[in-house]
């Protein structure tokens, strides 16, 4: 009886083998796989001006994400945001709708922990690297590049000078709240600032003047394909994408409120949840399908 019992647990509490991880790797994230987002990002047909109010026809006819949700718990975000991805041979493009009845920033200058105020934020995984921007209502920046302790000597990072891991601003990580991710430390790179980056936030509403209620705010992106030549190098992945390419992002927004009891409001919200109070689990991340097909073809 005890042999068939054991017989019983082994099979009901190993998950199946879930996009490349294998069983006991799947078991260790905190988020389902089964359950992580999917989106296809398709091309832009026409010029898109960074100017934050996301008014072009593509960005109209993109497809945007579901309303973001709690990190830990799954639960609906208070108020509405979402998000959206395109592309071109030269940019990757994301918007970002976010809801705010009171918009509200203090942050000015780069660099800046802007998790401090109100926030959204873009995660961007490589193999064995991983890029993370944040931008307020400012829009003032912050962005780090991280690369896995593991992989430092064997991708080719510890070669590249720019990747000197005993520069200034150079230290280690060890996540947030999920410290035991089974890849160990990762070098992080404060110092880093993504090549030819093109940011811009509109603001639907008074910054700053809560004796008004105001819509929101929305943000505009485009990264250079090129600048992210040291996610794609351990891999080889293409830049531009090639049709059916995939790319693990995450899309987030952090406030420094939280919805009153009894909602379990963590202040964080996502397009994907994470299961747990941290950012910095790529296998948790949306999986970003790049398409060929322009945007204006989307029904």
């Amino acid at each position: 009886m005890a042999i068939v019992l054991l017989s019983l647990l082994l099979f009901t509490a190993a998950p199946p083998l879930v996009d490349g991880l294998t069983a006991d790797e799947a078991w260790v994230f905190p988020w389902p796989q089964d359950q992580i987002a999917r989106y296809t990002a398709y091309r832009t047909d026409g010029p898109i001006e960074i100017d934050g109010r996301l008014d072009e026809a593509c960005w109209q006819r993109a497809p945007r994400s579901p309303r973001f949700s709690d990190l830990i718990s799954g639960a609906p975000g208070v108020h509405d945001t979402r998000a959206a991805v395109l592309w071109d041979d030269e940019y990757l493009y994301v918007g970002y709708w976010v809801e705010e009845p009171f918009v509200e920033a203090t942050l000015t200058e780069y660099g800046s922990p802007i998790y401090q105020d109100n926030n959204v934020e873009l995660f961007i995984a490589g193999q064995d690297a991983y890029y993370e921007f944040e931008i307020n209502a400012f829009g003032t920046i912050y962005e780090v590049f991280f690369i896995w302790e593991e992989a430092y000597e064997s991708a080719g990072y510890s070669r590249i000078p720019e990747f000197d891991r005993d520069a200034e601003g150079v230290r280690p990580f060890n996540g947030v709240g999920f410290t035991n991710h089974p890849r160990g430390m990762r070098i992080g790179y404060w110092n880093w600032p993504f090549p030819g980056l093109r940011s811009a936030v509109y603001i639907d509403g008074t910054l700053n003047d809560n004796s008004d209620r105001d819509r929101g705010w929305t943000v505009e992106l485009a990264l250079p394909w090129e600048g992210m030549k040291w996610l794609a190098m351990p891999d080889n992945r293409a830049l531009p994408p090639q049709d059916g390419d995939v790319w693990r992002m995450d899309f987030a927004r952090f406030n420094q409120y939280k919805e009153a009891p009894p909602a379990e409001d963590s202040s964080g919200w996502a397009w994907s949840p994470h299961g747990v109070w941290d950012s910095h689990i790529p296998e948790v991340f949306p999986y970003i399908n790049f398409s060929t097909t322009p945007v204006s073809q989307v029904e």
